[in-house]
């Protein structure tokens, strides 16, 4: 055989044993449901000008 070839029987066999140790994954393993409040003494204006202030620094980088 010359460089970079390879025995396709051993291609296959290969990749069948390698999906056999695959395990699925559980996207919503951790899902909940409920809610998320928080309270602030600040605006909504005042939080969007926060926000819009933190952006700019990242830009600015």
């Amino acid at each position: 055989m010359g460089f970079g070839s390879y025995d396709e029987s051993e291609q296959r066999e290969q990749t069948s044993e390698d999906e056999e140790d695959v395990e699925a994954v559980n996207v919503h393993e951790n899902d909940h449901d409920g809610q998320l409040s928080f309270e602030s003494d600040l605006s909504t204006n005042e939080l969007v000008s926060q926000l819009d202030g933190m952006k700019d620094d990242d830009n600015d980088d």
